[in-house]
């Protein structure tokens, strides 16, 4: 098991549900016509919501890494503020305000990133419980990965979440960031190079993606 959650901090998310938020997404995630149709709209996904976490801090780092680009717009997802029910309803049955609410904003994103600590070789349930309750939203869009944790730095969490994200018809960027035993040694400054790498595959996907979107799946 991965111990890397101890010490309490406070949220990522500040008030609300979605943290600095900067155009409206619209109805059934239509963009705001303010906004500027060459940036790529990333949406970072904080997976743990665990007291103590430490994802909110790594969450914080990446954003300001991709906020710093022109060619991006971010908002960025806490989990732990989205109260998204654990139990899901039977086909067909009445969707929950907090999903509903949330997901306009999933359904704006060209892109997402997800933040993911690894608990017992695997990711948290709280983010795959996130991930179930919507589908469409995935959809051929480009996901991408940063993890944190001890030795293994949450290389097992990511290898599971791309067969989930595979299922769910988006694509996996192969470029990953990984924080090993984050507590102890969390130098953000070192993984900066691979964090541009990330992203630039992320845009490029994001990009070549966003006219299959407008394409209907065949049954």
């Amino acid at each position: 098991k991965e111990n890397e959650e101890r010490t309490p901090r406070k949220s990522c998310a500040g008030p609300g549900r979605v943290r600095r938020v900067e155009t409206d997404p619209g109805p059934n995630g239509e963009r705001n016509s303010r906004m500027n149709e060459h940036r790529t709209r990333v949406v970072i996904i904080v997976g743990s919501v665990r007291r103590g976490r430490f994802g909110p801090t790594v969450a914080d780092w990446f954003a300001s890494v991709a906020r710093r680009r022109g060619d991006i717009e971010v908002d960025v997802v806490d989990l732990a503020e989205a109260w998204l029910p654990g139990v899901l309803p039977e086909d067909g049955g009445p969707v929950p305000a907090a999903v509903r609410d949330l997901g306009p904003w999933l359904a704006a994103a060209d892109a997402f990133v997800i933040v993911t600590p690894e608990y017992n070789h695997s990711f948290p349930a709280a983010l795959k419980n996130a991930i179930d309750w919507y589908r469409e939203e995935w959809r051929a869009k480009p996901v991408a990965f940063v993890s944190y944790g001890d030795a293994a730095g949450g290389v097992r969490a990511v290898e599971q979440l791309r067969l989930v994200f595979a299922g769910l018809e988006a694509v996996t960027v192969r470029d990953a960031v990984r924080f090993h035993d984050c507590r102890a040694c969390f130098a953000p400054a070192a993984a900066g190079p691979a964090a541009e790498r990330m992203l630039d595959r992320l845009l490029w996907w994001g990009r070549a993606l966003r006219p299959a979107r407008s394409v209907p799946v065949t049954a």
